[in-house]
């Protein structure tokens, strides 16, 4: 799929029909999504991989993998109303993902391949560190990941316990826009990092 035709499909998926503000609940925007995925088809990270979408939102971490080639995509959310706006996402972008309603904590599955854009903090501090754990716990080849920029010290110190490599940190235009009650701005650009890290001794 052409990046101009992903960007369109990834547009037209519907969002969060009543978002929580204590779940963060923003979907992650199509041009950041791009960013994630060259890096990942560029790295063989994604065709033909298995892919696990930790807090997959409406799906377009999830549907995005599956329609670039990754064998097989399982997406997990603890919101089931988000989880069915995603299977519904995946039906109308013709693409094949597993969703789970399940809490990060309790995920048991492994995968070549994780990517998440995890809660940021905002409404609660340390909201992703449950992410990053489930991360340690499952040990994929490859993890690609969103994150607001005052979290690089803790993701490049989370990385040296891991025994991973930092292979990329690079700032992502992310426009946020106005979503909850309280949001006065139409929307705001927020400072955010995408990571991708690997186990460089998994084949």
């Amino acid at each position: 799929m052409k990046r101009d035709d992903l960007v369109r499909t990834l547009s037209r998926l519907k969002g969060f029909e009543t978002p929580v503000p204590s779940l963060e609940q923003v979907s992650t925007p199509p041009e950041a999504a791009l960013d994630l995925f060259e890096a990942a088809l560029a790295r063989r990270d994604l065709d033909g991989r298995t892919v696990l979408d930790l807090g997959s939102g409406t799906g377009v971490l999830s549907i995005g993998a599956s329609l670039l080639g990754a064998r097989e995509v399982t997406g997990v959310e603890v919101d089931p109303r988000a989880v069915a706006v995603a299977e519904e996402n995946a039906r109308t972008a013709g693409a094949h993902v597993r969703f789970l309603v399940s809490d990060v904590s309790d995920v048991a599955l492994v995968a070549e391949t994780v990517v998440m854009n995890p809660p940021f903090g905002a409404q609660r501090r340390h909201a992703d560190r449950p992410f990053w754990d489930r991360v340690a716990a499952i040990a994929p080849r490859a993890l690609y990941a969103f994150a607001l920029a005052d979290s690089r010290t803790f993701i490049e110190r989370w990385a040296v316990a891991q025994g991973v490599s930092i292979d990329l940190t690079r700032t992502v235009r992310w426009e946020f826009p106005r979503t909850f009650p309280h949001h006065r701005k139409v929307r705001v650009e927020l400072p955010v990092d995408l990571w991708v890290l690997r186990r460089e001794s998994t084949p």
